[in-house]
């Protein structure tokens, strides 16, 4: 940012030139998109034009950019007053004093704006122009910093805030919520993750704040998540104990480091492994901050004797779990004396915060390399978004009263250390930011919080009611078994007779009419389209042959039955194998298709699934067989004789013959093809014939061969058509009756005991019952939880 521009828009917002001032701070916004300063800034500006709108806007992007900074939300509080929107200001208000609870300045803009809202009657009174509000005041200060108001730079400020009374109610939801392991729900909450490499001090940090000693040696020192849950207590004897393993051990400020140190070894093991399985750690002390966070394992590339050699794989599978969501909150704890680009904390976080918005850093050691600290943190090279905070670590012996003594001498005597500024060091700054942070996110992310709740409360309990019913009594047995039946006939009808698919819109193989008919189609095309492989391709030559073999002694001019009948049971046992293939196909898809159906139906009750399959496909095999002997007897009839009161037959016939001028003048033509040329005989070839011409036997031949074209169209209307009414008829009687009898009989058993064993719930669905059961509860008891917390932060805050 221009540091000219930024003095040419105070200047002229000082000068009350609001115009420029805007133009400036754009100017500025342009280059620094991300400067929350300059959003607060303009919104000044624009409320002394009176575009309150734009102010408005501004102001919320200044939120949006620093949740955490009380003056933005004064901004935005002024910015509704000057549109008149005074319960909107009062919102504003509140939620600031959530954050910086004895702001002056926000305690009388609230004064003045519940006042306002008090007065009005609804609608904003007409006025040219509002008063300039104390808050549209900008010096250069913030510029530089946010705000003074939190700065505790003497060495016996207490570490517990004022605060404290406002974030414990919060803060006691969330850790009630934690308790009930309601994130096992997928229902992330708010947290402040630690997070840092090996030995850069996060152990000091977190004693500085609980006020006790932790775990310390070579090597990792937490091994799992340690939830620390720290809360002021008046009683001056602290209450200090463990939660893990589903029990609670007390212990007390001398032998805390060794009680975690040994519910670690019971949770990860003896040695130097890590397990992700947290172990809770309840500080109760006059004093701490309320404050609720989660010490993850320091990150180490190179295991040492002991260590897992995938360590490094492990703690950051952890840390990612851990500071992934976006309701964590990461304190990335760095060391003074490194690079905090090459941090591996820093790149691990940069990678789910790539803003840093979600990110607060704390840098320890800040005695052993002053030098060039304040450039660092003023820097910001890799995008701390909530800010820093430099600390001085306790060392030896000290007590915590000493180490804050000696921290708050140090930085305000030494030569690099003092020119920093007091707003973003020390342990008390950091404890009182934290506290702050953590209020913001609660507020924020509680309504989310209380919607995932309701959701999953109404998913899992629709889920439990669409389980099936445990079954207590046979007669309830008896009852489910034919609730179960009657579906799965109902939903056979639809498929296999009226033809509806609701069930199965989207899987064709189910739409069962359609595919009969698609079967039945082809089946007749195959049986129109078979030829007879043993005769002869000629045309008459095996009528010609049949004749000749079956002449007697008789009256002449007489067509021999013996000829016609040869004939036609040679044509019959060309296309004898198709209908018995057909009847195969149909009965194999109607068999997949029924016990889909009883599958689908019975999918809840296992023990019903094997006897089910099993009694259909013992039904559908009788049905197939009973319909092979039914095509055999057809095929058997077609050869046993001629037969047909079909008029349509002498019809054909009489149109066959009409063509017999054509067929004697093509036998009259010698050459090498000769065509009889019309009607269905228009590409038959006689020239074959041409020597037989003029015996008697060529026309007796012609003759039989019109008579069994017009016989066989008969025929095969009839295989098809007979085999289109077996089917329907057997398939309703399957349906409609045989089916339930089968699988009645198959299921209750010879001696009526075989529905006890639906009694047995499955164990797949048993566990899940209770998998439900336990969840519905927790989560009934989670939104108990939240709803008093959701309750006072409406009556209070207004959020």
């Amino acid at each position: 940012m221009d540091s000219g521009a930024m003095t040419k828009g105070n200047a002229a917002f000082t000068a009350g030139n609001y115009s420029d001032a805007v133009r400036h701070f754009t100017d500025d916004i342009n280059s620094s998109p991300n400067n929350h300063l300059l959003y607060s800034n303009r919104s000044a500006a624009y409320a002394g034009l009176n575009k309150f709108s734009e102010a408005i806007s501004d102001a919320q992007k200044t939120v949006e950019l620093r949740p955490v900074w009380s003056k933005g939300y004064s901004r935005l509080a002024a910015a509704h007053m000057g549109r008149h929107n005074y319960d909107d200001a009062v919102s504003s208000y509140k939620r600031g004093l959530l954050i910086d609870p004895s702001n002056e300045a926000l305690i009388s803009g609230l004064a003045d704006a519940e006042a306002a809202s008090a007065r009005s009657s609804g609608s904003p009174p007409v006025a040219d122009s509002v008063p300039q509000l104390n808050l549209l005041k900008i010096n250069n200060e913030d510029y530089e910093e946010e705000d003074k108001s939190i700065v505790v730079s003497a060495h016996n400020a207490p570490i517990v805030s004022s605060y404290n009374d406002k974030i414990r109610p919060l803060l006691d939801t969330i850790d009630r919520l934690r308790h009930l392991k309601v994130m096992q729900e997928g229902i992330q909450l708010p947290t402040i993750v630690v997070v840092g490499d090996q030995s850069s001090g996060k152990s000091s940090v977190l004693e500085s704040l609980a006020g006790i000693s932790l775990p310390r040696g070579q090597g990792i020192c937490t091994r799992v998540p340690l939830i620390m849950r720290l809360q002021n207590h008046p009683n001056p004897n602290p209450e200090i104990f463990l939660e893990f393993n589903g029990k609670t051990v007390s212990t007390d400020e001398e032998n805390i480091s060794d009680a975690i140190s040994l519910a670690t070894e019971e949770i990860a093991g003896k040695g130097k492994g890590i397990s992700n399985k947290p172990l809770t750690l309840i500080v109760k002390k006059n004093g701490v901050p309320d404050l609720t966070m989660v010490d993850l394992p320091g990150i180490t590339r190179v295991p040492v004797c002991g260590q897992p050699h995938d360590i490094y794989e492990q703690i950051s599978k952890i840390i990612m779990e851990f500071i992934t969501p976006e309701e964590s909150i990461i304190l990335n704890v760095l060391m003074a004396n490194h690079d905090f680009s090459i941090c591996e904390s820093i790149r691990m976080s940069q990678k789910v915060d790539k803003t840093g918005q979600r990110t607060l850093a704390v840098v320890t050691k800040a005695d052993q390399s002053p030098e060039g600290l304040l450039e660092k943190v003023t820097a910001d090279d890799v995008s701390i978004g909530l800010g820093y905070v430099c600390v001085r670590n306790r060392i030896g012996d000290e007590s915590y009263e000493e180490a804050r003594a000696e921290e708050a001498r140090l930085f305000d005597t030494h030569r690099h250390l003092s020119k920093i500024n007091k707003s973003i060091v020390g342990i008390p700054v950091l404890a009182e930011r934290l506290v702050k942070i953590q209020a913001t996110i609660i507020v924020k992310c509680l309504p989310g919080i209380v919607t995932k709740i309701n959701e999953k409360l109404t998913a899992n309990v629709e889920e439990l009611n669409k389980l099936p019913k445990h079954l207590t009594s046979v007669s309830e047995a008896m009852t489910t078994f034919m609730y179960i039946l009657g579906c799965a006939k109902e939903s056979l009808r639809k498929i296999l007779i009226r033809g509806e698919f609701d069930e199965y819109p989207d899987e064709k193989e189910m739409h069962g009419t359609a595919r009969v008919f698609e079967m039945l189609n082809k089946y007749s095309e195959e049986l129109r389209s078979a030829e007879d492989t043993n005769g002869s391709e000629k045309f008459l030559i095996d009528e010609i042959k049949v004749l000749e073999e079956t002449k007697a002694i008789g009256l002449p001019n007489f067509l021999p039955k013996a000829a016609f009948l040869t004939l036609l049971k040679k044509k019959v046992r060309s296309i004898s194998t198709i209908p018995s293939d057909f009847i195969d196909k149909v009965w194999s898809y109607v068999e997949n298709v029924v016990v889909s159906v009883l599958l689908r139906h019975s999918v809840n009750y296992p023990q019903l699934v094997s006897s089910t399959k099993r009694a259909a496909k013992k039904l559908i095999a009788k049905m197939k067989q009973r319909s092979l002997d039914y095509v055999n007897d057809i095929v058997e009839m077609e050869k046993l004789t001629d037969y047909t009161c079909n008029p349509d037959y002498s019809a054909s016939w009489s149109k066959l013959m009409a063509h017999q001028d054509d067929f004697k003048k093509a036998l009259q033509r010698f050459y090498s093809v000769s065509y009889i040329g019309s009607g269905v005989l228009e590409k038959t070839d006689v020239a074959h014939l041409y020597e037989l011409r003029e015996k008697d036997i060529v026309q007796e031949a012609f003759d039989v061969k019109m008579r069994m074209m017009a016989y066989w169209e008969i025929v095969l209307r009839r295989m098809v058509d007979n085999m289109a009414l077996h089917l329907l008829f057997n398939v309703q009687k399957l349906v409609n009756k045989d089916v339930e009898m089968e699988i009645v009989n198959e299921v209750i058993g010879p001696k009526g005991n075989g529905l006890e064993n639906i009694l047995e719930e499955s164990p797949s669905v048993a566990g899940r019952r209770h998998k439900l059961k336990n969840s519905i509860e927790l989560l009934r008891e989670s939104k108990d939880v939240v709803a008093n917390i959701m309750d006072m932060i409406t009556d209070k805050f207004d959020y």
